[in-house]
């Protein structure tokens, strides 16, 4: 079974915003796999699939993004997940928007919600679909850009970066990680 975590704030007025494209993410491996009973649990909002005969979590923690790792390590104890099942999507500044990098481990370059799962679960070594957005627009605020809804062209590169990122996941439950990096990276 695999625990495929999307990284994003709750509520309205974070919805598709950049720091969202985890959620975003999640959203459409729901709709892929056809889940559409999405329930509380741990911290998170869940539902449950299938994907070409691999069991699946899908989840969206519901304390905000700087404390993520709470919900993440409780589902992974509650349904007997190892860091070597653990998916996290997320979005990634240093990656250009519209495309998308999976990986095993590394650090945390600064994003809060990779951190708290880093602190949470003692280990870096888990996969990753990290969700390019690119960096900010001459002197703006990282916060400010994080959590502002993309415009015109780069709203079109968000949605084709979220949708890679989706495929991406299911690309590392379907046929592993160096498959996965030959077709996305």
């Amino acid at each position: 079974m695999y625990l495929i975590v999307g990284l994003g704030n709750p509520g309205e007025e974070y919805a598709h915003t950049r720091h969202n494209a985890g959620f975003d993410a999640v959203d459409a491996i729901a709709e892929e796999v056809g889940a559409r009973y999405w329930k509380t649990e741990c911290g998170a909002l869940t539902t449950k699939g299938v994907y070409r005969d691999h069991d699946m979590v899908l989840a969206k923690p519901q304390s905000f993004m700087n404390t993520s790792g709470g919900p993440v390590k409780q589902l992974m104890n509650a349904y007997g997940v190892g860091p070597e099942q653990l998916i996290v999507i997320h979005d990634e500044l240093d990656i250009d928007p519209g495309t998308v990098r999976a990986k095993h481990g590394g650090g945390h370059a600064g994003h809060n919600g990779l951190r708290s799962i880093c602190d949470k679960l003692g280990t870096r070594d888990w996969l990753r679909v990290r969700v390019g957005i690119g960096r900010p627009p001459g002197r703006m605020n990282v916060a400010d850009y994080v959590l502002s809804l993309p415009k015109k062209e780069a709203a079109d590169d968000f949605v084709q970066a979220v949708g890679l990122g989706s495929q991406a996941a299911l690309s590392l439950v379907q046929v592993g990680l160096e498959k996965t990096q030959q077709a996305f990276n």
